[in-house]
């Protein structure tokens, strides 16, 4: 990608430009296609014509997929389209490129960052800033927080739920979507805490990635608020070259379903990605087709009055709806992921049976009421732990690291069911 953003640059011609373009998006769609998605394409195939009567053995390559291969891929393909677009000059300092395609906290779970926005950055002379590093130190410690106290374990129960939610009544499989959106949540913004306080220890300034998702008050402010970086990578790159909001509603349509079906398809090689994609799509439509997609942009505050009583519905109500999709998102298999929805649903029955200490099932559940109170407490800041406050929720923080250590006891179990 470095040598072909070069003859971007220098091409004369259109035509030519257009060739070097084109011949980076396909090695790198090319790349990221073989390594994740060939398997998955060969095995849908050969079942689709199995299903015909065609007995076929699929070529399978059982490659070990690169460390961040999703997230570098799309650092370059922004690279090439910036270029390409005469938004930024092609790199020529290989070292500088290789620095901003690679760079380490970002490839685990992001956030994408633009050339546009990082290889300045990198370029730039850095000087050490006691304040800054202070923050990041801050967010460092948050994002654990999030990842080892929250995640970890919310997913010791979601996947003791998930894993064995035959036997599960409704309660208990609700439980689980809940343990599963709090797990998912504190991977992804943990993994973003940690590489945004990272780089400010090295005085760089990331693109922030969450902005409390799940205080949104409906599925178009969740993506607003959800992953940042990979929305507006996918508007800026895919839905506004599409047409995006302009032209024909049938046409928005069309370009909300891909966008949607790209961004689970992203995520992994599974139907169940899919799904989850297009689940969101639908969820999404009324809102697109009564412009109300952008409803709701202020910043959320309640006060003793029906509006807020309002607000507080409609953050549930988009919770809800959240944590339906990702049942998809999480379950192993299309047929699992309608099976535990049928569940969800039928079998209503209340027993008291789990293998596990009955108090700590109690305390993970006040241990997300507690999460969400920090949350909330800090949703109009730009750090989620500065402030008057900040060496408080700091020794909060780390003490409930340490609780840890007392609590993993009681992390082991088969299953545990309300």
């Amino acid at each position: 990608m470095y040598y072909t953003g070069i003859k971007i640059q220098d091409c004369t011609t259109t035509k030519s430009k257009s060739f070097w373009f084109w011949a980076s998006i396909i090695i790198n769609v090319g790349f990221l296609g073989i390594f994740k998605y060939y398997d998955f394409f060969a095995v849908s195939f050969s079942n689709l014509l199995q299903n015909f009567g065609f007995m076929v053995s699929p070529l399978t390559l059982k490659w070990i997929l690169p460390v961040g291969i999703s997230f570098y891929t799309f650092h370059g393909l922004s690279y090439s389209i910036d270029v390409y677009k005469s938004r930024i000059k092609a790199e020529n300092n290989f070292t500088d490129y290789a620095l901003f395609v690679s760079y380490f906290p970002l490839l685990v779970a992001g956030p994408i960052e633009r050339a546009t926005h990082l290889l300045p950055q990198v370029k730039t002379k850095r000087v050490f800033n006691f304040q800054q590093a202070k923050e990041g130190i801050f967010m460092i410690v948050w994002g654990l927080v999030k990842k080892v106290v929250i995640a970890d374990t919310c997913a010791t129960y979601a996947n003791a739920i998930f894993d064995h939610y035959e036997s599960m009544n409704s309660l208990s499989l609700a439980l689980g979507a809940v343990f599963f959106a709090f797990q998912i949540y504190g991977d992804f913004s943990g993994y973003s805490d940690m590489a945004i306080g990272i780089s400010k220890l090295f005085g760089i300034e990331l693109l922030r990635n969450f902005n409390y998702p799940y205080f949104s008050r409906d599925i178009a402010e969740f993506w607003r608020r959800w992953h940042i970086s990979l929305s507006s990578w996918f508007r800026d790159y895919v839905y506004i070259p599409l047409g995006g909001s302009k032209g024909t509603k049938l046409k928005q349509v069309r370009n909300v379903f891909i966008i949607f079906l790209l961004s689970g398809f992203w995520h992994g090689a599974n139907w169940t990605y899919i799904a989850w994609g297009f689940l969101n799509a639908l969820y999404f439509l009324p809102l697109l087709l009564q412009n109300k997609n952008r409803s709701n942009i202020e910043t959320i505050t309640l006060k003793l009055n029906f509006d807020s009583f309002k607000t507080v519905f409609q953050i549930l109500f988009t919770f809800i709806l959240t944590c339906f999709a990702w049942i998809f998102f999480r379950a192993n298999s299309i047929t699992a992921a309608f099976d535990y929805i049928k569940l969800l649903f039928t079998n209503g029955a209340f027993e008291w049976q789990y293998l596990a200490n009955r108090r700590y099932n109690y305390e993970i559940i006040m241990l997300i009421i507690l999460f969400i109170v920090v949350e909330w407490n800090t949703r109009t800041k730009q750090e989620p732990i500065s402030g008057k406050q900040s060496m408080l929720k700091l020794i909060i923080c780390i003490a409930s690291l340490l609780a840890l250590g007392t609590y993993s006891d009681y992390k082991e179990f088969i299953y545990f069911q309300f």
